[in-house]
């Protein structure tokens, strides 16, 4: 058994997808044919073009560009935050067909490793007990097997790891970091947010430009609530897209 760490791959993009949802966004507005667009998309830079179609709200040919990211490292308790993002697809390691019975990893929430070395000795001791209970479990259900598997489970923690592949169109991911980067967000799925835009503007610059919290673009939208930080996320935001 160990801590386990975030990490996040983008396995997989639509090729060129800014280019993509301009000819989506220009086939709206043209007379021309697709072979005849296509070659107009393709002869220059459409990073200008289509940051005037994200301003205008033309959202709709974004859903032409997916991305498809391999996450570890994570806790069953974000994975229950983020299969609320639904229109996306899911593949996630299975409890009921994977044994835990050699123990498992586990996620360390700052908040009680800032407590200091006991605090996280303490958490990592009560991960081990949890992983007794259910070796136990698992052996009076008739041994390591799906059938014992899927009723032992039930004594493991939130904190238990897991990992798993997302997909997402640009539309989805836009509306996922302007909740999930927020400083509101829970900092599991926050730190999630942060890594897959990096890969994101990475992969697509133009799409994801203005991408991440409401605050990025404007005023926050939180009211009173607003966490007052706006500028230091502004300048992550800034950092994130490798300006100086």
């Amino acid at each position: 058994m160990a801590r386990a760490r975030l990490k996040v791959t983008l396995l997989r993009a639509t090729p060129d997808p800014d280019e993509v949802v301009a000819l989506g966004a220009r086939l709206c507005y043209a007379k021309a044919d697709v072979k005849a667009l296509k070659q107009r998309v393709e002869a220059a830079d459409q990073r200008a073009y289509v940051a005037r179609v994200m301003e205008r709200g033309h959202l709709s040919v974004t859903e032409h560009a997916s991305f498809t990211f391999a996450v570890e490292g994570v806790s069953r308790a974000l994975l229950a935050q983020l299969t609320r993002h639904r229109i996306a697809s899911f593949s996630v390691q299975s409890q009921r067909y994977v044994s835990m019975a050699e123990g498992f990893d586990y996620v360390l929430p700052p908040s009680i490793e800032a407590l200091g070395e006991d605090a996280a000795r303490e958490f990592e001791e009560q991960m081990k007990q949890m992983h007794r209970w259910y070796a136990r479990w698992q052996q009076r259900l008739g041994g390591d097997g799906e059938a014992a598997n899927q009723d032992a489970r039930f004594v493991l923690p939130n904190a238990c790891a897991t990992r798993l592949l997302v997909t997402m169109n640009a539309r989805e991911l836009l509306h996922f970091f302007e909740l999930r980067c927020c400083e509101r967000a829970q900092w599991e799925i926050r730190a999630l947010a942060w890594e897959m835009l990096r890969a994101c503007r990475e992969a697509a610059p133009a799409l994801f430009e203005q991408a991440g919290p409401a605050c990025v673009r404007g005023a926050c939208p939180e009211g009173k609530n607003t966490c007052g930080r706006a500028a230091e996320v502004q300048e992550r935001a800034r950092k994130l897209g490798g300006e100086e």
